[in-house]
């Protein structure tokens, strides 16, 4: 048999230098069904007023604030959230050349557009986007999958400033000032026969010293001094040193307790964000990290609001998370689906006052379900109690009484009414040490309005309804939390500042709902 000859290969036209005829409109290169279509499309359906108002009338033209929406949200789905990156993909990218339309904004443009503009109204944009979501069919705004995670601040993790500590250090600094002045008062005849053993009017009494006060005593003791500097010269350096370093030390404490106001600590770097505990961590036992609590809720996926908080704890952000949410949105959702997080007396009132059914558990609601929990027979929940009587039943047979009332109110200033009862001839009892904690007899509170609502709310949720939706939980809003952080990356803010941080997690949700949405359409 003959050898064949071997085929020379055949390669398509490469001529780079190629002229055309009618040269291709880049909307010709993307597919109908891409998502910068729907994003696109979505974006060209909203009432955008409260972004355009963000710009003054007069001088030089802008770039389009539509244009920059689209091709911001379109890069936060491509995990693409640097904004010279963004600027590089606007030069670079035939996806993003068409959203912007040609047009090539520098990343100063970018970054000043997302953080000064849209973070005064990203709110409005986003609610926007949940309207034209209702209007198309993808939520109802019925179910509301409520779960909050906490996001690492652009800070370093050693810029920690602790409220403890800088009440301690004001403290020690208040008392060093008091004794220095006190000094110079007592080295006055004039001024020690005009106050006698009390403090500079200046100062206020006994109470914080402002350092705007300090600064006039400390001028007012100077030009006393002036005439007998030569006996007063160690005095005169101690003043000296009170001016230069110790009121600017004053001045530092009184603004880091500004800002931190009713929060534990904040950052130098960012002073918004508060040091929490990274679940991700593994040292998270040993180091916090500066972070914000973003808190979101979902419906079949779509994120349908967010909030960002300064606080650690889900369970005081839930009421301001709703409050903003109905804000953004118009109504609150018929049904609110949450963890143990969330389950205080507080937030089990307000969703009853709206009338909201609520499928939110407790922190004991999986630990009472446990067999063992029933065999802990010194437990409060597991007393005996005696109506009639009102009093309740030891192991030792002994009863514990009703003894008073006491209140206790909330960070957002919700009043709880706890009803104390106490045993008798405690310290005689051989099940003391295992009863008692403390000294004395044993004492129990008992929350009766939160024993009420806590009921109503097991009852619920061990219906059938409350089990489909105990189930449906973890796979709605958790694997919107998956998507976000791990398969887009998105663990870490860019910008400083809550206001900055509020627009950058819209971009986030936006994005998120459009990858969404088009998966939907598909």
């Amino acid at each position: 048999m003959k050898d064949r000859k071997k085929a020379a290969p055949v390669f398509k036209p490469y001529e780079q230098d190629q002229l055309l005829l009618i040269p291709p409109s880049a909307d010709e290169l993307i597919p109908a069904d891409h998502l910068a279509r729907v994003i696109d499309s979505t974006i060209d359906g909203m009432a955008l007023e409260a972004l355009l108002v963000t710009y003054e009338g007069g001088g030089a033209s802008s770039y389009s604030p539509v244009m920059l929406l689209k091709v911001l949200i379109y890069a936060y789905t491509q995990k693409v959230y640097s904004s010279r990156r963004i600027a590089k993909q606007v030069r670079e990218n035939v996806v993003y050349m068409w959203l912007a339309g040609g047009n090539k904004p520098d990343f100063r443009t970018i970054n000043n557009f997302r953080s000064s503009h849209l973070k005064d109204c990203i709110q409005d944009v986003f609610g926007e986007t949940v309207g034209i979501l209702v209007e198309e069919g993808f939520i109802a705004l019925k179910s509301y999958y409520l779960d909050g995670t906490k996001i690492e601040a652009n800070a370093n993790k050693y810029s920690f400033v602790w409220r403890k500590a800088t009440e301690k250090y004001k403290a020690r600094l208040e008392a060093q000032i008091r004794e220095i002045l006190a000094e110079a008062d007592r080295a006055m005849a004039a001024e020690n026969e005009e106050y006698g053993d009390r403090d500079l009017e200046e100062l206020g009494g006994n109470g914080p010293i402002p350092p705007e006060k300090l600064k006039a005593a400390i001028d007012r003791i100077n030009e006393k001094l002036k005439a007998r500097m030569a006996e007063h010269a160690g005095l005169k350096k101690k003043l000296r040193t009170l001016e230069a370093k110790d009121l600017p030390r004053l001045h530092k404490y009184e603004r880091q307790l500004e800002i931190m106001e009713d929060r534990k600590s904040c950052s130098k770097t960012d002073p918004d964000a508060t040091f929490m505990g990274m679940k991700e961590d593994p040292m998270r036992n040993h180091q916090l990290k500066a972070a914000y609590n973003v808190q979101m809720g979902t419906e079949d996926q779509f994120i349908v609001g967010f909030t960002i908080h300064q606080k650690p704890g889900d369970t005081t952000c839930m009421i301001p998370h709703l409050k903003a949410l109905k804000k953004t949105v118009g109504a609150l959702p018929t049904t609110i689906v949450a963890d143990a997080g969330y389950g205080s007396e507080e937030n089990y009132a307000f969703l009853e006052r709206r009338r909201i059914r609520a499928f939110v558990k407790d922190s004991m609601f999986r630990k009472e379900k446990e067999r063992a929990f029933a065999k802990q027979a010194y437990r409060k929940e597991n007393l005996p109690y005696d109506a009639e009587r009102d009093r309740f039943t030891c192991p030792a047979g002994r009863h514990l009484t009703f003894r008073h009332e006491q209140h206790k109110t909330s960070e957002n200033g919700f009043r709880s009414t706890l009803r104390v009862y106490e045993g008798h001839r405690c310290g005689s009892c051989e099940h003391r040490r295992a009863c008692c904690a403390g000294d004395g007899n044993r004492r129990i509170q008992v929350n009766r309005n939160l024993d009420r609502l806590r009921t109503k709310a097991r009852k619920r949720l061990d219906s059938p309804e409350g089990l489909r939706h105990r189930s449906q939980r973890p796979v709605d809003v958790e694997s919107v939390w998956g998507q976000i952080k791990q398969n887009r990356g998105f663990r870490r803010f860019l910008l400083r500042g809550l206001p900055k941080v509020q627009a950058e997690w819209g971009l986030v949700a936006l994005a998120h709902n459009m990858i969404k949405k088009q998966g939907a359409l598909v």
